[in-house]
């Protein structure tokens, strides 16, 4: 009897190749509002575990690779992007997504070095090595959902060893969040300048929360600590989010520190009205 050939993922998916030039922005609701990436540059290895209601997430990844962070996001961020404007073009999507680096890095706002390249690569493995189990958009609170943010990627090289492209799948859990577009918003592409991990995982949280309300919206300090999956003290959580306040980095927002007697402090936010750029005018107009 003749031996029944294995059929992989990546032959039962079409492939999408993605589409070059400007595009607005667009996140994951699901990826803003959660802790699912480390916040610190250095390498995590605790797992990250979260519990409020009926969500349940837990986030890990072997200690060869360490947690996927929150500048691997970009690329989720870049895939979420191309498979929405591609869908509101008529265009057919897939999970299999074929690019080039440069596409990549010149969307989320990077350099186009050697190291460059290489550092998306690192990118890539760690996404690919992070597991996350959730019981977000599962019928019931007692299932999860368990995927990895990649499930897999290829590169393809030339003869001198020079990236041609790469192949990727993003996993059904994301995929069908981005299709839905009451799950997917569209931010500032001055996001990928935040330098540090609180002010960027800050920005998705307010810009998910708050969105454009006139009135603004706030946050206890000790729940975006818990919000946060930071592994930083309380105290020097509490020391960043004021310097952030000070320098105002966050693009489109205006944030202040209200104290209440009892002593605790509300980071209160609020839409600011700036000049954006001719990019993030088109972005938001887009919405």
């Amino acid at each position: 009897m003749a031996a029944r050939r294995h059929i992989s993922e990546r032959d039962q998916l079409e492939l999408f190749r993605s589409r070059p030039g400007d595009m607005a922005t667009r996140d994951s609701q699901d990826l803003m509002a959660y802790p699912f990436f480390s916040l610190a540059k250095s390498k995590r290895v605790q797992p990250i575990k979260f519990e409020a209601g009926d969500v349940r997430i837990h986030v890990e990844a072997p200690a060869e690779f360490g947690l996927a962070t929150i500048w691997d996001a970009d690329i989720l961020i870049w895939a979420a992007s191309q498979i929405v404007d591609a869908r509101d073009l008529g265009l057919r999507t897939s999970r299999l997504m074929a690019t080039t680096p440069y596409e990549i890095l010149t969307f989320i706002g990077r350099g186009t070095s050697v190291r460059d390249y290489q550092r998306l690569k690192a990118a890539l493995d760690r996404l690919q090595a992070t597991t996350v189990a959730t019981s977000i958009r599962q019928p019931s609170e007692r299932r999860r959902h368990r995927f990895s943010w990649i499930n897999e990627w290829k590169e393809r090289l030339d003869a001198k060893g020079r990236p041609l492209g790469i192949e990727l799948i993003v996993p059904d859990w994301f995929y069908e969040g981005v299709l839905n577009n009451a799950l997917v918003l569209t931010i500032d592409r001055n996001y990928f300048d935040l330098f540090g991990g609180i002010e960027r995982w800050l920005y998705r949280l307010v810009r998910k929360h708050g969105g454009r309300q006139p009135g603004g919206w706030s946050f206890d300090f000790h729940h975006l600590h818990a919000k946060s999956g930071s592994l930083s003290r309380f105290s020097n959580f509490a020391c960043d989010l004021r310097d952030i306040v000070r320098r105002q980095p966050l693009p489109g927002y205006r944030l202040r520190i209200d104290r209440l007697d009892n002593g605790r402090e509300l980071l209160v936010f609020a839409p600011a009205t700036p000049l954006l750029s001719a990019r993030s005018r088109e972005a938001v107009e887009r919405l």
